[in-house]
């Protein structure tokens, strides 16, 4: 066979293009020339099999020169999480060689070098434990409440139940008593898993962990169930708990804002006659639960009516109650008399907060009213208020819906001189829009200002500039981004080549299409057959 004659005249081990290449130089008359390359990797594959089991190489003497020189090399690219990480990859055996590897490693120990260990990556709740317990042992830093919320959190977010259980005795045991923030991230652990039963009985043994049930640990687990929308379960711990523990106003208006989320009005009037029965009074945050609960049930009329009764009686509204009556006209359509409600705020000198603009902005932006919303948004930033990175977003994803760039760019740029983060997500919205009405120079300025913030370029971001500079005809730029793209390691679709491809050829630029047509042939070429090799096992 010819594989097998040409792989005997060779020691060392041939790469694809080499095979490929002495089966196209072979005479065409003895060899046929139109070879498939799945062929030939089949016939690799079938010459040179994947061993199943791992091969143990010498280990190299600890103070040898070779040693030094090969580890050096690597420390200088990986992060400290990542020299960490690795020694869990290499499947030591025995606790006493992984903890004797951990100890090698040159990173100076942190809280928050461990809480990147134990959340990046895919470590089993064996390898966690194992680097906790080395953790422990070192003096750098202190064995307290936070370094245990740091593994707690990891071991719940992975559903590693047992081992978050037995890290809570450990606790125990070394008199370390668990605190509210702890129980929060057990309790949630469980019911985001939907395992409810087992919440509810760890909140009934709370003793065993040197803990006491009282109002503030029932607010925990409440809040956690509410959260989740359990609040069924959470109305019935509340009227199992209450001849055990004496609630305050806090743990109704719990219960009573995870039915408002349903506009459940019987079921709010039912926490708020037993609120009252246990001898406490609504506060603001009752009543905004109240009157958001009265909305979402479509009784507009009924929450009108307890707002006016409120301001009647003279009582010191928040803002909170406010933004329950703009929410509440927002979702009935009428943004003009939501408005009004932020008038008469600002007229009894009630101070408004982030969700007030937010509601307020994301109703003028839906409603297409570009110009109230952008007024809006400058009165936000007058007042001092943090944009987050996510609201932010959420007010340029429907501005790069309809309409010209030019109110998305104005969005932009005043949250970025305000000193606000910008996220990747709403970069790409820019580029995108400026690239579909070919603001080629604004579209440049973006990308650049992207790269400023720490973003790098991906596939969507290189065919958002690519079809940019098509719509204007700067077609050689676009192929100068498209060979950036291709040398690392991206390759556009093949509507964006085509388009680019169709362009440079009604320019008469046929040399710079062809020249353009081979590098991505070899690219894809390169693609496919990485996509190959990697099907067949071979990751190099």
């Amino acid at each position: 066979m010819l594989v097998t004659r040409f792989f005997s005249s060779r020691s060392t081990v041939l790469n694809l293009s080499s095979l490929i290449s002495t089966y196209s130089s072979l005479p065409n008359s003895k060899f046929p020339t139109n070879l498939d390359e799945s062929q030939v990797l089949n016939q690799l594959s079938d010459l040179l099999p994947i061993r199943q089991t791992s091969t143990i190489e010498k280990p190299i003497p600890p103070h040898s020169s070779e040693r030094n020189n090969h580890f050096t090399v690597f420390d200088n690219l990986l992060t400290p999480a990542d020299k960490l990480s690795g020694i869990f990859l290499q499947k030591l055996k025995g606790k006493t060689a992984i903890e004797k590897a951990l100890s090698s490693v040159d990173v100076e120990l942190t809280a928050d070098l461990v809480d990147k260990v134990v959340n990046k990556g895919n470590l089993d709740a064996a390898s966690i434990a194992t680097f906790f317990n080395w953790v422990i042992k070192q003096q750098n830093i202190p064995i307290d409440n936070d370094i245990y919320c740091i593994i707690i959190k990891a071991l719940g977010r992975r559903k590693f139940f047992g081992m978050m259980i037995e890290t809570l005795k450990e606790m125990m045991n070394k008199g370390i008593v668990p605190n509210l923030e702890i129980l929060s991230i057990v309790f949630d652990s469980f019911i985001r898993a939907r395992q409810i039963s087992k919440a509810i009985q760890l909140f009934n043994g709370l003793e065993e962990y040197g803990l006491r049930c009282d109002t503030e640990t029932v607010n925990v687990v409440l809040r956690c169930l509410c959260r989740r929308s359990h609040v069924g379960a959470a109305s019935s711990l509340l009227v199992k708990m209450k001849e055990k523990v004496s609630f305050d106003v806090t743990t109704y208006n719990i219960v009573i804002g995870g039915w408002s989320r349903f506009g459940r009005v019987k079921e709010v009037e039912r926490i708020v006659k037993a609120m009252v029965d246990d001898g406490l009074e609504a506060n603001n945050l009752t009543y905004s639960y109240v009157l958001e609960c009265l909305g979402r049930a479509g009784r507009i009329d009924d929450a009108v009516e307890i707002f006016e009764g409120l301001e009647e009686k003279g009582c010191a509204l928040d803002a909170g109650i406010y933004n329950a009556m703009i929410l509440n006209f927002i979702a009935q359509g009428e943004i003009d008399e939501s408005f009004k409600y932020y008038e008469r705020m600002l007229n009894t000198e009630c101070e408004p907060n982030a969700v007030t603009y937010m509601r307020l902005i994301s109703a003028f932006l839906k409603a297409r009213r570009v110009a109230d919303a952008i007024e809006m948004f400058d009165e936000m930033l007058s007042r001092g208020m943090i944009v987050t990175t996510g609201t932010v977003t959420s007010f340029l994803e429907p501005l790069c819906s309809y309409g010209p760039p030019h109110a998305a760019l104005m969005i932009y740029k005043k949250a970025r001189q305000a000193g606000c983060t910008i996220s990747l997500s709403a970069y790409k919205l820019l580029l995108m829009r400026l690239s579909r009405f070919g603001k080629c120079g604004m579209l440049l300025n973006i990308w650049n200002e992207m790269q400023e913030s720490g973003y790098s370029s991906d596939m969507q971001v290189y065919e958002y500039v690519i079809n940019g500079l098509c719509n204007v005809g700067q077609l050689e730029n676009a192929v100068l981004v498209v060979e950036e793209a291709l040398e690392k390691g991206f390759y556009p679709s093949r509507l964006i080549c085509s388009k680019l491809n169709n362009k440079l050829l009604a320019s008469n630029k046929i040399e710079i299409a062809y020249r353009l047509f081979l590098k991505i042939k070899t690219a894809r070429a390169k693609q496919n057959s990485q996509t190959n090799w990697r099907a067949k096992g071979w990751h190099f």
